[in-house]
């Protein structure tokens, strides 16, 4: 702090009479360097001295930090207006670390050989040249094989790469000067937005494009890249300044989308998007957009409404993200590969449809693996496009942009479809929820979670029976359902058997409903929930038994492997190994029926280990025959038609006793009962089904028993027996061993 004084001398008056001249007798500054306001202030006649001492605080602050350097090169590319640019190449220390994707985490492994045959060869100094040659070219063949072949998807995450070279990247290395232009001129300068007026081969241009940082500091001031309505602002105003002065526009187009914040909101975000996109249809100078990253719904279209679109190899344009429209249709973002696709929204796909007009190509490994390559080949696309654009005239070259975009969708009817296109067009439209055939090709399938399948059926068995209550209610039967229930209800609560007559009601109703369900107005509301219900529950079964597939094939894999590491196991199979080897028999060569009955005997040994480690775990095991059904298919068609006509006699007599005994009441008590057990039955429950179970089960084979169904069954199993070892003496293996075996 410091403090500054000032003393002022007491001032002698002049006796009353004085002329004014003599008070006003000096220079221009007052009356013996004393200011005349100072002057006019003092009361005459007074003789009191008077001092005035006037303090002032100087604060200490941060030094600005200046664009501007110290000492700027004159010299510099872009003149020295370049300076005041807060653009700067990043110190060694914040450049962006390199960044392996997903996708090319299998380059990883020749990445490291190379690197450690380079350490090996500056060790040892000896020269490894050819094996750094093979590797490197190998690399090089596997990276032009991956980046060739790539999934919407996988385009979409070299799109969003963080080190991929941004706007302000490519202006200054395609342009000989370049001055940036702030501000909306209405109190804001959105860093997410960059302006500025620069040259290419001497003609200049209006460059406007999304900007994002180059680190996490550099994403943050910039929003990463996403724009708030001052930032749309100051691009119209721009447009204004490039239209009233002649200059093309050049925008690139890099943003995830328009910053979707409440403030925003209430500057009128929207408005802001659709006021640029109304203006830009009626500049009359050439436009020319050019998507180097990702553009993102109405945030890319705000300065993107050209007369020509041009895209990166590895660039999208999409109206929603794959994440997001994967949310919306799959209710799971991890069908973002899937979405990618179907949105059809690479360069490639949308150059197709006629919305891109032109592809920059990238170097192998995307635009990061060689900025200055990607900004030449921009630089001969604007070249080429303003080439054409600047010899129509300015009714000519809004006419081009309006129907540029007019044509997008558009279809001429009775005119015959180009035959690729038919291949692909659909009958019907399909319904939005595919769950099974969810399919992502990124080298994986996604599954959908087991709680939210359990979920989604969950929610589906709700709504159908809401809409079964409609259906009833509709066609006037909800009365006599609701007393039914109530008569089930009672006979639940009093543990009794279903009455016939109850019975009769049930199945009267329900074919009552079957027939007119169709003429409720929900039908149809009714059929495609229940198909999805049907669809999700067959997922979660078949999920359920390749789960179960999975840890029993674990399972018998370890027992197997446990079998085989035992040491008396061993000792066998090495002691049969041995004996091989001394027989002196060559590859290709038979071995002599000994041997083979050897090897015979041993692996049924191990067959039978493995079952009974099997059987151990309370699993079945169904012998597996080769040729088994070669041999069936020989069997003899009298043998055959026995064979159907005592299954069809069994079928008959299981209903006959079922029908003329109390099995079919036993059957009912035990329906009842799982029924009131549900999925948490308790002691008495379970007792109870288990005795209704072993009742039902003794019955089944005491009427069985009792009948001659079983001495024909005893016969015919004779019959095919004989047949089956008529046809292994016709028809030996090759080894010498029976199909039993």
């Amino acid at each position: 702090m410091g403090e500054i004084g000032i003393g002022m001398a007491s001032i002698s008056h002049s006796p009353v009479g004085t002329s004014a001249s003599e008070f006003l007798r000096s220079s221009s500054n007052g009356v013996n360097g004393i200011p005349l306001r100072t002057l006019g202030r003092a009361r005459f006649g007074s003789t009191t001295r008077r001092d005035l001492v006037v303090a002032a605080k100087i604060r200490k602050v941060k030094k600005q930090d200046h664009p501007w350097p110290d000492d700027p090169d004159p010299n510099v590319k872009g003149g020295v207006l370049t300076h005041l640019s807060h653009f700067k190449p990043l110190p060694e220390n914040q450049k962006p670390k390199p960044v392996t994707l997903e996708f090319e985490k299998r380059l990883l492994s020749l990445e490291k050989k190379i690197t450690d045959v380079r350490n090996m060869a500056n060790k040892t100094g000896l020269d490894f040249s050819d094996q750094l040659f093979t590797l490197e070219s190998n690399y090089q063949q596997a990276l032009k094989d991956l980046y060739t072949h790539l999934t919407p998807i996988q385009r979409v995450s070299i799109a969003r790469h963080p080190n991929r070279p941004t706007f302000l990247d490519h202006v200054f290395s395609i342009t000989e000067k370049f001055v940036e232009l702030h501000g909306d001129r209405s109190g804001y300068n959105d860093p997410a937005i960059v302006t500025g007026i620069g040259t290419i081969d001497g003609r200049r241009y209006m460059f406007m494009g999304h900007q994002k940082g180059r680190n996490t500091k550099e994403n943050i001031s910039r929003n990463f890249g996403m724009p708030t309505p001052h930032g749309y602002r100051k691009a119209l105003r721009m447009m204004h300044y490039a239209d009233h002065h002649g200059f093309p526009i050049i925008t690139f187009i890099d943003t995830p989308g328009a910053y979707a914040d409440l403030k925003s909101e209430e500057l009128g975000q929207g408005e802001a998007i659709a006021h640029n996109l109304r203006t830009m249809f009626g500049l009359k100078v050439p436009i020319v957009s050019i998507v180097i990253g990702e553009g993102g719904s109405g945030g890319a279209l705000a300065i993107g409404c050209a007369n020509k679109l041009i895209m990166l190899e590895n660039a999208v344009f999409y109206v929603a993200s794959p994440e997001a429209a994967a949310s919306i249709l799959w209710k799971n973002a991890k069908a973002a590969p899937q979405a990618a696709e179907k949105l059809r929204i690479t360069a490639t796909e949308l150059l197709k449809l006629q919305i891109a007009d032109g592809v920059v190509p990238e170097p192998l490994g995307g635009a990061h693996a060689d900025p200055s390559w990607t900004s030449q080949q921009i630089k001969y696309a604007i070249n080429e496009s303003m080439d054409e654009l600047m010899k129509m005239d300015t009714e000519e070259l809004l006419k081009h942009r309006m129907n540029k975009f007019r044509k997008i969708g558009m279809f001429q009817e009775g005119h015959p479809v180009d035959s690729k296109k038919k291949v692909n067009m659909k009958m019907k439209e399909e319904p939005i929820v595919r769950t099974s055939n969810l399919n992502i090709e990124d080298e994986t399938s996604v599954e959908l979670p087991e709680s939210a399948l359990n979920e989604m059926i969950e929610k589906l068995e709700r709504e159908v029976d809401r809409e079964y209550s409609e259906a009833v209610k509709a066609i006037g039967l909800k009365d006599r359902l609701v007393m039914l229930r109530q008569e089930f209800s009672k006979l639940k609560l009093q543990d009794q058997l279903m009455p016939p007559v109850l019975k009769e009601k049930i199945e009267k109703l329900k074919d009552e409903f079957a027939q007119g369900v169709s003429a409720a107005p929900n039908y149809e509301t009714l059929k495609s929930r229940l198909d999805m219900l049907m669809e999700l529950s067959k997922i979660k079964t078949d999920s359920a038994n390749k789960k179960r597939y999975a840890r029993l094939k674990q399972q018998v894999s370890k027992i197997f492997v446990e079998i085989m590491n035992r040491p008396d196991m061993k000792e066998k199979n090495k002691a049969l190994e041995n004996e091989i080897e001394s027989s002196g028999v060559s590859a290709g060569q038979d071995l002599d029926p000994e041997l083979k009955e050897k090897i015979v005997q041993r692996k049924k040994e191990i067959e039978l280990e493995m079952v009974d480690a099997i059987k151990a775990l309370g699993l079945d095991v169904a012998a597996v025959r080769p040729k088994a059904k070669e041999i069936s298919e020989q069997i003899p068609i009298d043998v055959k038609v026995k064979e159907k006509e005592l299954n069809e006699e069994i079928k008959g007599e299981i209903e006959n006793v079922i029908k003329s005994t109390d099995l079919k009441d036993k059957i009912e008590a035990l329906k009842l009962e799982v029924a009131k057990a549900g999925k948490t039955p308790n002691v008495g429950s379970k007792n109870r089904i288990a005795a209704l179970e072993q009742q039902i089960k003794g019955g089944l084979v005491e009427a069985m028993n009792s009948s001659n169904l079983k001495e024909k069954h005893e016969e015919l199993q004779a019959e095919i027996s004989k047949a089956i070892e008529s046809l292994e003496n016709q028809n030996p293996k090759e080894d010498g061993s029976t199909y039993d075996e």
